[in-house]
């Protein structure tokens, strides 16, 4: 009997148009550091005006880092469709239109289609939401993906951990992200706890 070969491990990053570009193009770096993951990018027009303006980076800079990149408006991409195996995708950062569409199901572009899909496969799929303060339709939304199977991760910075800079909480985020798709070791240093804590 012939056996199957194992799909190999995939996962979709898209950066959209809220401010923290930073977060996308770190997880892309990351994971080429892990290796052994195929990483598949999208990235919005307003998305790469926020990796202009926050990054100063061209697309020479930022495609290289991707395994496969894929135009937004390439609805019949591979990732448009469930048979292509992935193990999730993460939209880093979420911009709430994005966000709106994923809630709403509108598939317009290839980002919500392929996050659509991630849904409806039942694969993981972050959202790192960019937004404050939030509005009554941001909420419901966030709820909306959440009830779908969603997971909402707002990149808030952890300060317990003492980061002597931005790049620290940057990738402190970034390695909480992918430690949610158990891809390896956990990147995040796991909590011991405070010591000589009183009541």
């Amino acid at each position: 009997m012939e056996t199957r070969a194992a799909a190999p491990r995939r996962l979709i990053v898209a950066i959209t148009g809220a401010t923290g570009a930073i977060y996308g193009v770190r997880l892309l770096q990351t994971l080429r550091k892990l290796g052994g993951v195929e990483s598949h990018l999208l990235i919005s027009s307003a998305g790469w005006l926020n990796i202009q303006h926050e990054l100063k980076l061209g697309k020479e800079d930022v495609h290289p880092l991707a395994d496969v990149v894929h135009s937004v408006r390439d609805v019949g991409a591979s990732i448009a469709s469930g048979s292509f195996a992935t193990d999730g995708m993460i939209v880093a950062p979420c911009s709430m239109k994005t966000l709106a569409s994923i809630a709403h199901g509108f598939a317009d572009n290839l980002i919500t289609r392929a996050a659509d899909v991630t849904l409806k496969e039942r694969r993981r799929l972050v959202l790192l939401v960019r937004e404050t303060p939030l509005n009554l339709a941001h909420l419901r939304n966030m709820t909306a993906v959440t009830e779908m199977g969603g997971v909402i991760f707002p990149p808030l910075p952890a300060f317990y951990n003492q980061p002597a800079s931005i790049d620290e909480m940057v990738d402190d985020t970034a390695a909480r992200v992918l430690d949610l798709f158990a891809l390896g070791p956990a990147l995040a240093p796991a909590w011991s706890g405070l010591r000589g804590a009183e009541d």
